[in-house]
């Protein structure tokens, strides 16, 4: 795999898109729509979030999305390897930017939300190696028995 660089991108770039499309259908296609949270597209900007895009020769491999929760805390959102480029490290390059872009913003915690089925076990496995711990539902989540929260201190 040639260089691969994580930088600020835009979830209405047309390959940007077209990914986050993939883990949005992925996503609905594998929960039941009550416990499915994951955000269209074009809902990242409106939440003001700020995306991520791991690419190596111009090809999009993934992305990350950080979103406010409050002042000092931050969702980690449409976090999605492309499935040709998993195992190589994408994700954890990812969450990485995420987390220096967190601490830049003054955060002083991250948290998400996943799945507990089987599919979602590296994410989780990936999170826990990072720092982040079980925690109980934030935000405007409710607990739901197909969903894992997840959150880390900075």
């Amino acid at each position: 795999m040639d260089a691969l660089s994580v930088r600020r991108d835009r979830p209405d770039e047309p390959d940007v898109r077209a990914l986050l499309t993939r883990h949005f259908e992925l996503m609905r296609a594998s929960s039941p729509q009550e416990s499915c949270h994951v955000m269209e597209p074009g809902a990242l900007l409106e939440r003001g979030a700020v995306l991520f895009a791991a690419r190596a020769s111009g090809t999009v491999l993934g992305v990350g999305a950080l979103a406010q929760v409050d002042a000092q805390h931050g969702e980690l959102k449409s976090m999605h390897t492309a499935a040709q480029a998993r195992g190589r490290g994408v994700a954890r390059a990812i969450l990485s930017t995420l987390l220096q872009e967190a601490r830049a913003q003054g955060m002083t915690r991250v948290s998400l939300e996943t799945g507990t089925a089987g599919m979602f076990a590296p994410a989780r496995a990936l999170y826990a190696a990072n720092g982040f711990r079980d925690c109980a539902p934030f935000g405007d989540y409710t607990a739901d028995p197909l969903s894992v929260f997840m959150t880390t201190t900075l």
